[in-house]
C-alpha cells in the first residue's frame, strides 16, 4: 500500500465540501454552506467555516484573502483525489484486486444493457493499450 505523504486524505465531511468546490469553482464559505444545506444535510455556518479553515491548514484548500469575503478553492485535483481514494479502497477491501471489485459491483447492482455495452467498450479499449 502506498504511503499518504503526497496526497492528503479528506474525511467524509471534507469530501462533501470538495465536491461543492469541484462542481461550482472557487466559492465563499456562505455559498458552500448553503449548498450543503440544500443538497446534503443541515450544517451550521460556523462548522463549515471552521472545517474549511482546517482544510486550508492541511493543504486541501487554498484561501484567497484579497477581499473581505474569503474565497476558497480546492488545492487538490478531483481526479487525483478520486484515484487515490479508489486505490486505497481497493487495497483495503479487495486486497488490491480491481477484478474482485468489478465482479462484486456487477453482481450487486442491476446493470443496464447500455451500461454493460459501455463497460465492454472500455475493456476493449483498455486491451488495445
Amino acid at each position: 500500500m502506498k504511503e499518504n505523504t503526497e496526497h492528503p486524505e479528506p474525511t467524509k465531511s471534507e469530501l462533501e465540501i470538495l465536491k461543492v468546490l469541484w462542481k461550482h469553482g472557487p466559492s465563499t464559505v456562505r455559498f458552500v454552506n448553503d449548498t450543503l444545506n440544500e443538497e446534503k444535510r443541515a450544517v451550521q455556518y460556523t462548522s463549515t467555516l471552521k472545517l474549511m479553515q482546517i482544510m486550508a491548514e492541511k493543504g486541501i484548500l487554498k484561501r484567497d484573502e484579497s477581499n473581505m469575503r474569503h474565497v476558497y478553492c480546492p488545492a487538490i485535483e478531483e481526479q487525483k483525489t478520486k484515484n487515490f481514494l479508489l486505490e486505497k479502497f481497493i487495497d483495503s477491501m479487495y486486497n488490491g484486486s480491481a477484478s474482485n471489485l468489478m465482479m462484486q459491483l456487477l453482481g450487486n447492482k442491476k446493470t443496464s444493457k447500455k451500461e454493460l455495452e459501455a463497460i465492454k467498450e472500455l475493456l476493449r479499449n483498455t486491451g488495445k493499450k
